[in-house]
């Protein structure tokens, strides 16, 4: 690290899990976020902060005045353009020493194949149920570490599925991809604004965690916040050895 980003990240330095040595693994590393809407806006931010070397935000929508209420990364300025695009403008001007690559597309198992071996960690910010599977099925496959947050109304959770770790769950052990789940959104069923900012800068901390190595991150536990009674609760997940997608007749 040179002298300005001693100065920069010296808070981090100045803690023992992270010290020189974790900040320059942050520094080095490449995080993928898909979606940049809601926990995508509160999660990217925190990552650009902490110096994660390189950024690349991936979404096909434009800011709409309705995304005002919660998603912080874009203003009002940019409504009309595309998420990523002001994702990446907010991000350049947050740190501009670190890279970020903007991709205004779907994703899809082409793109997926073509950026997971170029990055350390997924973080799921998406709010679609198959998306969701697809990134699952594609992190499994290239054993590439997965934050994964959703939120809804007053409820959201967070959980890490780490293919590098042979005890661990995938997205798919707990929700099954041959189940049929009613898609619901926020359109519809509405959203209490500050829960994305818990659950997104919760998916950021633990992206940080896999990427230095410290602590014990949520693989094998998902976290439950409710945000009308303030309550945090915790289930434990287990690999499913019969996983359509992660089990024991079908790892690669």
């Amino acid at each position: 690290m040179n002298d300005e980003q001693l100065l920069r990240y010296s808070r981090h330095l100045l803690l023992e899990d992270i010290d020189v040595e974790g900040q320059e693994k942050l520094l080095r590393s490449h995080a993928l976020i898909i979606g940049a809407g809601g926990l995508g806006s509160a999660a990217a931010p925190y990552l650009a902060a902490a110096g994660i070397g390189k950024i690349t935000l991936v979404d096909h929508d434009v800011v709409e005045l309705t995304n005002l209420q919660r998603q912080i990364m874009h203003t009002e300025q940019m409504v009309g353009k595309s998420k990523v695009g002001s994702g990446e403008n907010f991000l350049a001007q947050l740190n501009s020493s670190i890279q970020v690559d903007s991709i205004q597309e779907k994703i899809t198992a082409t793109l997926l194949a073509k950026l997971l071996p170029t990055v350390d960690v997924v973080l799921d910010c998406t709010d679609n149920f198959k998306t969701r599977q697809l990134i699952n099925a594609s992190c499994v496959q290239h054993q590439t570490p997965l934050v994964s947050g959703s939120a809804l109304r007053f409820d959201g959770q967070v959980s890490v599925f780490n293919p590098r770790i042979e005890a661990s769950p995938c997205y798919a052990c707990i929700f099954s991809p041959d189940e049929n789940f009613e898609e619901v959104s926020c359109s519809s069923m509405g959203i209490f604004s500050p829960l994305v900012g818990i659950i997104g800068t919760i998916q950021a901390a633990q992206a940080l965690q896999v990427i230095i190595g410290f602590g014990e991150s949520l693989v094998g536990r998902m976290l439950l916040w409710n945000a009308r009674t303030t309550q945090v609760d915790q289930i434990k997940i287990a690999r499913n050895p019969d996983c359509p997608v992660c089990g024991k007749h079908h790892s690669s």
